[in-house]
């Protein structure tokens, strides 16, 4: 969830740059939906609800950073009734919300597979994975396996980050 926060933060400080306000106020409702989603979301016994408190409070106090701009008076306004202006201060001077880039970082990647073209699944590798891993690890994948039989492989094609074709 933390990443999903620092991604949609990231997303609206490029829409910010390019003076896209439409595209931030989608943002701000997609983190929304994520810290809404947050609340479902079971907290491991050795967590405490600390650990969800401090993620949920992180979240809200990002969302009403990046919403500032576009509206003022109700940002400040739930800042105050939220306490977070007795902890940072008035909202006006709170510097800009960055990016955390820990938060961004992946130990594991989700790839599509396709056979020919045609979507057969997915696989996840590790983010580290070189080129040769992620084309062995789609060869002994159990769908292309499935799907190619006995047919020779004529060529992988393997995008960075994204997928792995198979041609036969």
């Amino acid at each position: 969830l933390r990443r999903e926060v620092h991604l949609i933060l990231q997303q609206a400080n490029f829409d910010y740059e390019r003076l896209q306000y439409n595209t931030v106020v989608s943002a701000c409702m997609k983190l929304l939906n994520t810290l809404e989603d947050s609340k479902t979301i079971p907290i491991n016994p050795g967590d405490g609800y600390d650990a969800k408190r401090w993620f949920r409070c992180e979240g809200f106090s990002l969302l009403l950073k990046i919403l500032y701009p576009v509206a003022p008076h109700l940002c400040s306004h739930l800042w105050r009734e939220l306490g977070f202006a007795t902890k940072y201060g008035d909202l006006l001077d709170t510097p800009w919300p960055e990016v955390d880039p820990a938060a961004l970082r992946q130990d594991e990647i989700e790839l599509v597979i396709q056979v020919n073209g045609k979507l057969r699944g997915n696989f996840k590798v590790p983010a580290k994975a070189t080129r040769e891993d992620v084309e062995e690890m789609a060869r002994s994948n159990e769908a292309v396996m499935r799907h190619v039989g006995g047919t020779p492989i004529k060529k992988v094609i393997v995008v960075p980050g994204r997928l792995v074709n198979i041609v036969v």
